[in-house]
């Protein structure tokens, strides 16, 4: 796990007059890298799915047999939370117990470089020094669920890379974040006291997500309030398989609570380790990711190219000019793979 590992070669990235037998190799000396925990590796490997380069997949493909591991805890949550000093004391906490932590921060994107606008990673700087934390700050480039496109991709590379606790810090967007429910083993969803009209403000979707609620900023007039009310709101709530989600007051920026919030989590996942609906969980999230996976390759192989970019420019002129309907030109595009309902 040191981070004086040599750095995988840079023909990775490979051009055209690079053998594949080359590349191969080379893919699978960086592979090696990630697994050993060499940080400029897993940087790379990240840069590499964030972007969609070609060595990428090989790379996933290699290491996907080494994944499984890690846990995944996703933490979500209103804007202004203090979702990120949450997973700062949290990863501090795990690595004072001996485990090694990947944070995925997903950050909104900046309309200028097209990066992650805050930079959680400047609040974490405790750990850059830590070769036992990997933090990796994400734009969401348009992406919505409060996810970045290759999040998932990057849990992967943590989890290959021996980090056993990964944590996914969502982009703050509020009742559309529901996506990291398919992607987290145990998601936490932040609130705070004085935000708004309190539960009537939160929206179903963002409120039925939630293994452990936490109630942070608990120093604030109005925490013992708002603490009853969701206690009212649980009451009413069906447990799934004996799990009554507890609610965890904490106050981040001085660590109060934390310890506790770590114990609700180990609960929640000694509770459904080997439970039917983790099980199912994942095999949901999976028959997800491999439809969306099939989507996006069967897309650049109808439209990839130039070919297919004038294709689709003239059916779109086509139909904006009612010259042609959509189901039409959809079906003229299925055709250039021969896949057209008869």
């Amino acid at each position: 796990m040191s981070r004086g590992s040599p750095t995988p070669q840079r023909t990775v990235m490979t051009n055209s007059h690079t053998s594949k037998s080359q590349t191969a190799l080379d893919v699978a000396q960086w592979a090696e890298l990630v697994r050993r925990g060499d940080a400029r590796a897993i940087s790379r490997a990240i840069t590499a799915a964030e972007n969609q380069a070609a060595a990428a997949e090989e790379l996933l493909r290699i290491l996907f047999p080494h994944t499984g591991a890690a846990y995944l805890n996703g933490i979500t949550g209103a804007p202004g939370t203090g979702k990120s000093t949450l997973v700062d004391r949290l990863a501090t906490l795990y690595r004072k117990r001996g485990e090694n932590v990947g944070i995925i921060a997903v950050d909104p994107t900046s309309p200028y470089t097209g990066g992650a606008i805050l930079g959680d990673r400047i609040r974490m700087q405790g750990h850059s020094a830590d070769a036992g934390v990997f933090v990796r700050s994400m734009a969401t480039r348009g992406f919505l669920g409060g996810l970045a496109r290759a999040t998932a991709e990057v849990a992967l590379i943590l989890d290959a890379a021996g980090k056993q606790q990964v944590m996914i810090e969502t982009v703050g967007v509020g009742q559309d974040e529901i996506d990291i429910v398919r992607l987290a083993d145990c998601v936490m969803v932040v609130l705070v006291p004085g935000m708004g009209d309190d539960i009537q403000n939160m929206k179903a979707g963002l409120m039925e997500i939630a293994d452990i609620f936490v109630l942070n900023k608990a120093e604030r007039e109005g925490a013992g309030r708002l603490h009853a009310q969701l206690d009212a709101m649980l009451s009413l709530v069906m447990p799934r398989e004996g799990w009554h989600p507890p609610v965890v007051r904490t106050v981040a920026s001085e660590g109060r609570g934390v310890e506790e919030l770590a114990e609700a989590i180990g609960k929640f996942r000694a509770h459904f380790a080997s439970s039917a609906e983790r099980e199912a969980k994942h095999v949901a999230y999976w028959k997800k990711r491999l439809l969306e996976m099939v989507s996006a390759r069967a897309v650049e192989r109808v439209l990839g190219g130039q070919r297919g970019e004038t294709l689709l420019a003239r059916l779109a002129a086509e139909v904006a000019g009612r010259r042609m309907d959509p189901f039409a030109a959809v079906g003229e595009i299925l055709r250039q793979e021969g896949t057209a309902p008869q």
